[in-house]
């Protein structure tokens, strides 16, 4: 059995109060990081932002608003397909504000690849190596 799963999706980057453009994102899951899903956004070749997501938050977030902090993901119905929108936030910007997107999924689309990921690894079936893990947190704190 393949221990990852990899899909390409495009997303609708909000720009402004209502104006979207389409850009790529790559969705990726390892059963080694079995409670994470990255996530790469590009367009025209450039990376635009990675980060790395709860898979068991992208799944509330289909059903109802979750985060409170850098990441927040909420569904939204517009009566002619569902979404998920995903709100991000970064690093202080000069002006004092933080970097922040809004970026649509199409939630269909996302489900199927969080089902894809239970396959590898069921819910509450997640399990981490706390050696590996502890021998990461030490050299990052060295």
């Amino acid at each position: 059995m393949n221990a990852n799963v990899h899909k390409t999706l495009v997303m609708q980057l909000q720009a402004g109060a209502t104006d979207r453009f389409p850009v790529l994102a790559h969705l990726s899951y390892e059963a080694d990081d079995p409670f994470a899903v990255t996530a790469v956004f590009s367009h025209d070749g450039h990376v635009l932002a990675r980060w790395r997501l709860d898979r068991e938050m992208i799944l509330d977030g289909l059903r109802r608003p979750v985060g409170t902090g850098d990441v927040r993901f909420c569904p939204v119905s517009t009566g002619v397909w569902d979404e998920l929108r995903m709100e991000f936030f970064g690093d202080a910007r000069s002006d004092g504000e933080r970097h922040h997107a809004v970026v649509y999924a199409w939630a269909p689309a996302v489900e199927s690849f969080l089902r894809q990921t239970y396959d590898v690894v069921a819910p509450g079936q997640e399990r981490i190596q706390v050696d590996d893990f502890l021998a990461e947190v030490i050299s990052d704190a060295g």
